[in-house]
Order: C-alpha cells, then sequence, then structure tokens
C-alpha cells in the first residue's frame, strides 16, 4: 500500500534543501527523497518544486511513497534449529551467514523461505508477503535467537512488547581493546550515515533513541567479552554503539579496521538470550544458546 507522508518545518529548518530535509526529518535516504520529487511525488504548499529549493518554516509538505515491489517468498526446504514451537510462536536459532528475509540482493535463501517450508500457510500476515511472521531481526553476520509469530495475534502482542522495550534480548560479543569498567550504559540516537548508505551513525540522519547496556564478562588485553543488553532495536544497534566508544566490534569491517585478525569476514556478536511474555498463556518464557562454534574458536585462540 502506497503511503503519504505530511511534514510542517519549523524555524530551525527554514533554509535546509527540500531533499536534505526530508533525509532528516523521515527514514527516507536522501537519495530516495530527491527520487521522489523529480518524480512529482513531493509538493510544497500544493506546488511542485525542485529538490534544491529552500524550506521555509510553516509549508506543508506531502510526500507521495509509492508501494515497494514485492518480492516473493517461496518455501524451501532449509534445516533450520527450532528451539521451541506452539500454535502461536516460532522461537529458532539462526545461524551466521543466513539473511532474515527476502531482498534484492538476496531473493531465496533465507531464514523467511525456510520457515515458509516448515509452517505452510501457519504465519503471520502482518508484515507481508515478504516477511511473513518477521517480528524482529538480526544481521546476516549475526547469529542466534529470533522469535516468529505464527498469527497475527501473537505478532500484535510481541510486537507491542518490544515497542515498550519489555523483551529480553541479550547479545554476546567481543570488541578491540580494554574496557575499563564492569558496566555501563550507552545511550546515544542512531541514524543513517550520510556517506555510506550500508552504514548507520550516532546522530546521523533521521536519529531515533537508542539505548544499550554493557556489561564485561571477560578482559583479554588486546579484547574485551561483552553481554549487550537491548533495549531499543535499531539497526546495527550494538555495532553502532560499539564503535561511538571506541571499542569495535571483533570481524566487523564495516564499523572498525578493514583488516581483522582470524580471518574473521563478519562480526562476532551472537544473539544468546530472548524472552518475552507468551501472546496466548500470558506466561513470561526465556531462552538462551550457547556460544556457537564459529565464535567459541576465536575465544580458544585468544585464551591460549
Amino acid at each position: 500500500m502506497a503511503e503519504v507522508k505530511t511534514l510542517t518545518p519549523g524555524a530551525t529548518d527554514a533554509g535546509k534543501r527540500l531533499d536534505s530535509y526530508i533525509g532528516e526529518a523521515t527514514d527516507l535516504s536522501r537519495s530516495y527523497a530527491q527520487n521522489l520529487i523529480e518524480d512529482g511525488q513531493v509538493s510544497v504548499s500544493g506546488r511542485q518544486v525542485a529538490k534544491k529549493y529552500k524550506v521555509k518554516a510553516g509549508e506543508s509538505i506531502t510526500i507521495n511513497i509509492p508501494e515497494a515491489k514485492s518480492i516473493d517468498a517461496a518455501p524451501e526446504n532449509i534445516p533450520i534449529d527450532i528451539v521451541y514451537e506452539d500454535d502461536d510462536v516460532i522461537v529458532v536459532e539462526k545461524p551466521r551467514g543466513m539473511v532474515v528475509h527476502p531482498a534484492a540482493g538476496n531473493p531465496d535463501g533465507t531464514l523467511v523461505n525456510a520457515i515458509m517450508y516448515h509452517c505452510g500457510d501457519s504465519l503471520s500476515s502482518i508484515n507481508g508477503a515478504i516477511r511473513p511472521g518477521i517480528v524482529h531481526r538480526i544481521d546476516k553476520d549475526t547469529s542466534g535467537l529470533l522469535m516468529i509469530a505464527k498469527n497475527d495475534k501473537a505478532h500484535e502482542s510481541l510486537t507491542a512488547q518490544l515497542k515498550v522495550h519489555s523483551v529480553t534480548r541479550e547479545y554476546i560479543a567481543l570488541v578491540f581493546d580494554n574496557i575499563r569498567k564492569d558496566k555501563l550504559t550507552i545511550d546515544a540516537p542512531i541514524g543513517r550515515d550520510d556517506i555510506n548508505r550500508l552504514r548507520r551513525a550516532v546522530n546521523g540522519a533521521g536519529s531515533r533513541d537508542a539505548v544499550t547496556h554493557i556489561r564485561v564478562l571477560k578482559r583479554y588485553g588486546k579484547y574485551t567479552l561483552i553481554a549487550a543488553r537491548l533495549e531499543t532495536g535499531r539497526t546495527h544497534q550494538i555495532r553502532v554503539h560499539m564503535a561511538s566508544i571506541k571499542h569495535p566490534l571483533v570481524g566487523d569491517a564495516l564499523y572498525g579496521p578493514k583488516k581483522q585478525p582470524f580471518g574473521l569476514t563478519g562480526q562476532l556478536l551472537h544473539a544468546r538470550l530472548l524472552g518475552f511474555v507468551h501472546p496466548s498463556s500470558g506466561g513470561y518464557m526465556e531462552f538462551a544458546s550457547e556460544v556457537p562454534k564459529y565464535f567459541r574458536e576465536v575465544l580458544d585462540k585468544i585464551e591460549l
């Protein structure tokens, strides 16, 4: 379904380029905003203007966002590790390297394709045909626990819990250098990186509140093993927050050093704890996951 956004610039926005203002005020990228302007999908107080138009305070900016082209997801017989399943929810352990749902660069071989094969038509439809059952996700190179909704009622319940930050989501990660404090909280909003569209950044465009609670598990001199508990769930949140305090994740070439130790091509980050209130029973459920082999092998090397 197409979407319409209406914006009203304030005094502090006056003089900004239209495309830049839209990029800052919404979750749309500046380049996509430029395309929408050029396609006549943006009007300012009822008239078409150029992307370099300087906005004025109090104007009404209307943005018509066309419906996204759907990528049909098809069931695929891909083995998945199911930790728990009932009529409402499934908890799975996603392996490192698996994408959660289909996208332009990954049309198949995803967790969604595997779940569709396993469940048939028994998945929530709230997120549409591309992401049936998907309530939250983790990055391709992050492993660990995910909850999936098998019906719309369960999906609404789990989404509401995420919104009020009552879902327990704890990760284990290996980061560079020694973190001196045993515990710390990183409270820094995250938005898009203006330079690299693949990255997110603290105080980036369209920033939203982001809070991560860090606890040191073990120090190795050059590295620190941490537990990171999410209060919010922004894209790349742990990776961005740790890089922002000069302790990027080991293996993360996007936010850390381009040359990574141990021959790693992805971050050492594992979703090890997941807890939520069951949508039907109302009881709290919590699941734990052991550190996977790829992660354990690196720890074994630095513990020698």
